[in-house]
């Protein structure tokens, strides 16, 4: 296949991905879907797109079109290429580090058109320019390395060798055995393949990398809530199990703590549920500045959490209880419409040996229904009597 083959099979490429994209995003806005990772990737597939098709009419347009105007253009695809693999990773590193270096590669590039360097030396700056903002999305694929999928391996490793070749087919021609035009050939063949490859690796791998996060947040969230981001019953369930079978053991007992807001229902009935949501999560704030990096609270339902509270006694356990409570009690909640102050009631117990889960909740249920019972705002221990008034 020869160059002229390999920018139509480019061109045509990166427009099917611009279709493609086109109606995927169409479909995402309709679903309340999509990102920002989706949209400059888009971005980078046009930008490319329009760079290989004024590439491959070299000789037909003028050169200022096909060449300078053609490579600024295709280093912006590449450029956006990194960026939406930052921006998918969680960090956005155009404005401040890819976009002066797409600056400074065009304006390279640009002067050494205008000086009229040799092409291959122009080669030489489009090739290390293509290579810079491979490596940049490669590390961006390559952060958490150790925990990351053997896809994000796979498709890290991939654009190493890729951006390897791009530069070698760049750098190849200054060589002084580069100078064989065979050679030459050869290492250009080998640079517009890797460039292709590279189109069709950064496409799947994109496509798949996204599907494989939406999957892992779906199974995120089968176990966290998504409103105050704690674990959800099933959650809580699977972090108290290990501790359910500990507590056979001789040693430190575990805790459990049960927190339930007072007449919260009178929050959403009066102010409504956005108001009673910045409750929750306003509250959940303040009960993890409370807790030990140890500790886990999660989610029961409505406006009921738990805390587990790993070695530690009842007594410190009423402690921590009794913080949380007060905690709860001096903050003010800002909503829409007034400033709404919350109280809770907690029920405290510790895991013993021949508990399971259901008769763990079913006694530190009893301690919360106390505290309620007894006037809320307050905390009971396992021997049902009020710790505070």
């Amino acid at each position: 296949m020869d160059i002229k083959t390999l920018l139509l099979a480019l061109a045509l490429g990166n427009w099917s991905l611009c279709a493609a994209l086109f109606f995927f995003a169409r479909e995402a806005r309709r679903n309340g879907q999509g990102g920002r990772a989706h949209a400059t990737w888009a971005w980078a597939k046009q930008c490319q797109a329009v760079a290989w098709t004024l590439l491959y009419f070299r000789g037909d347009l003028p050169d200022f079109l096909t060449i300078p105007f053609a490579n600024a253009v295709l280093f912006a695809g590449f450029a956006l290429d990194a960026a939406a693999l930052w921006e998918q990773a969680g960090r956005r590193v155009w404005r401040s580090h890819l976009l002066p270096a797409l600056g400074a590669a065009i304006g390279v590039y640009v002067g050494a058109w205008l000086l009229q360097l040799p092409a291959g030396g122009r080669i030489a700056i489009a090739s290390l320019a293509a290579g810079f903002f491979f490596l940049a999305g490669a590390a961006a694929l390559g952060r958490g390395w150790r925990n990351g999928s053997a896809l994000r391996r796979y498709l890290v490793l991939l654009m190493l060798a890729l951006s390897a070749a791009v530069v070698a087919r760049g750098l190849w021609p200054l060589l002084p055995e580069g100078a064989d035009g065979g050679g030459t050939l050869v290492a250009q063949g080998v640079g517009m393949g890797a460039l292709y490859l590279m189109m069709l690796g950064n496409a799947f791998g994109y496509l798949l990398l996204a599907r494989e996060q939406a999957e892992a947040e779906l199974a995120r969230l089968e176990v966290v809530d998504p409103l105050t981001d704690v674990p959800n019953r099933r959650g809580f369930y699977q972090a108290l199990t290990p501790w359910i079978a500990l507590a056979r053991r001789p040693g430190m007992p575990t805790a459990l703590i049960i927190l339930n807001l007072d007449q919260f229902k009178r929050v959403n009935d009066s102010y409504g549920h956005p108001a009673g949501d910045l409750v929750l999560k306003a509250m959940v704030d303040v009960c993890k500045k409370q807790l030990r990096d140890s500790d886990q609270m999660g989610r029961l339902g409505g406006a009921e959490f738990a805390f587990l509270l790993p070695r530690t006694s009842l007594q410190d356990a009423a402690m921590v209880a009794e913080r949380i409570r007060n905690a709860v009690a001096a903050l003010p909640v800002k909503a829409e419409k007034a400033v709404i102050n919350m109280t809770a009631s907690l029920g405290v117990t510790v895991i013993r040996a021949e508990d399971s889960t259901v008769s763990l909740f079913k006694r530190a249920d009893e301690a919360l229904q106390a505290a309620k019972q007894g006037g809320r705002n307050r905390v009971v221990e396992l021997s049902h009597q009020a710790v505070t008034n």
